[in-house]
């Protein structure tokens, strides 16, 4: 479904509506978790408008990665969905010609929507297109020309200002 990073929120929506939880989860690296009991989420939230604020700003930048996940994965094609990844993840590198993927191949193919071995032949697709992989190791030999299979667009590949 997707990949939390530090400091974040992990099934709110279900804490808030004492409901099942629709997703499990399990960390890539050493982690430190904090649970939250439900029950006191709910009575912070009744009496603190800044924590129910900070709540809801929470759900709404997770709802909105949502809906550019999905539009990612409606809109465009493997290849393309590859190659938007490859550029948004340069912009938090720093290096923006190559960088290691921050996550397994496996992994990658599961929120690209993609097979590991359908995976693998995108990758290698892209060579004449302006991205190298090498292992863990992106290399971007023609940006224009990624850019040109991407179609980078702010409603799916930007993250909101204040987020």
């Amino acid at each position: 479904m997707g990949v939390v990073r530090p400091i974040s929120t992990f099934i709110l929506a279900a804490a808030i509506k004492d409901a099942p939880y629709l997703m499990s989860a399990r960390t890539l690296e050493k982690t430190r978790v904090i649970l939250v009991p439900s029950v006191d989420l709910r009575a912070i939230f009744k009496i603190d408008p800044e924590f129910a604020m900070a709540t809801i700003t929470e759900l709404a930048a997770c709802y909105r990665s949502s809906v550019r996940h999905t539009k990612d994965l409606k809109l465009r094609n493997a290849r393309e969905r590859l190659a938007a990844y490859i550029l948004r993840q340069t912009k938090s590198a720093t290096n923006d010609v190559s960088f290691t993927l921050p996550i397994e191949k496996r992994l990658l193919a599961s929120l690209l929507g993609v097979t590991p071995e359908s995976l693998s032949r995108v990758m290698k697709s892209l060579r004449e297109v302006g991205a190298k992989i090498d292992g863990q190791r992106i290399i971007i030999t023609d940006r224009g020309a990624l850019e040109a299979l991407a179609h980078p667009t702010p409603l799916i590949d930007e993250p909101d200002h204040n987020s």
